[in-house]
């Protein structure tokens, strides 16, 4: 009786993280470069008065790799990736990735994102432009131009988010330590002018937020009831 409450618990602590994380989807719908989380879960069978009972674990959040649409914004320091490739920029948590590529220039030239945080270069090093060389001009080889002469390159990294990432602000992801630079990769590149949309499909994770809520009070109700009957059990044993 009591191993039905463990597993009616079980059920609740998984379906609660998955309604976070459909929440948190849901929220950042329109927050440019976002990657939807899901969660993965397993069975976890554990042995009980000798008899075999399944558990649900808790879950792992991971990122939906899809890509989210570009839209076209004519701004010449707004930059989307193409292909499974993230820009890197430095920030107080370290390396941090992202797929927001809205950046701007300092008086200084240095390439920042809109929090001010410096944009990498294939290198690892801060991007620093010319303020007075003209428009930026992104070359199909990744180099920035200004007035015709090269003078900086946007870095590409790979990087595969582990189960239980940390994000950074609301399109970032903390890397803890150096990702990899992508070069010779005819799959990935940069279109200037563009951003690229949040990845999350609001009207699916709506009907998902549903489900889940809906099985949420399922197992609450059916944990109650076995609690129920338990009590019921015990006052009977007692004579009472």
């Amino acid at each position: 009786m009591e191993t039905g409450i463990y597993v009616g618990l079980s059920a609740q602590v998984a379906r609660e993280m998955r309604l976070t994380t459909i929440a948190e989807n849901i929220a950042n719908s329109q927050t440019v470069g976002f990657r939807a989380g899901q969660i993965r879960f397993e069975e976890v069978v554990r042995q009980v008065s000798g008899t075999d009972v399944s558990f649900a674990s808790k879950g792992v959040e991971y990122l939906d790799a899809t890509s989210g649409g570009l839209e076209q914004t004519g701004n010449p320091l707004d930059f989307a990736v193409r292909g499974d490739a993230w820009f890197g920029i430095q920030t107080d948590a370290g390396t941090v990735v992202t797929r927001d590529g809205r950046f701007t220039m300092t008086n200084n030239g240095d390439l920042v994102t809109l929090l001010g945080h410096p944009v990498l270069d294939p290198g690892g090093s801060p991007i620093t432009l010319n303020p007075a060389g003209g428009v930026p001009e992104l070359g199909s080889d990744g180099f920035i131009r200004q007035g015709g002469k090269q003078v900086a390159a946007i870095g590409l990294f790979a990087f595969k988010p582990p189960p239980d990432f940390q994000r950074f602000g609301n399109s970032g992801i903390v890397v803890g330590g150096d990702p990899d630079p992508i070069v010779d990769d005819g799959t990935v590149g940069i279109v200037q002018g563009h951003i690229e949309q949040s990845n999350v499909n609001a009207l699916q994770e709506i009907t998902d937020l549903i489900m889940v809520q809906r099985s949420f009070e399922e197992a609450a109700s059916l944990s109650q009831s076995t609690e129920e009957s338990l009590g019921q059990l015990i006052k009977a044993f007692n004579g009472g």
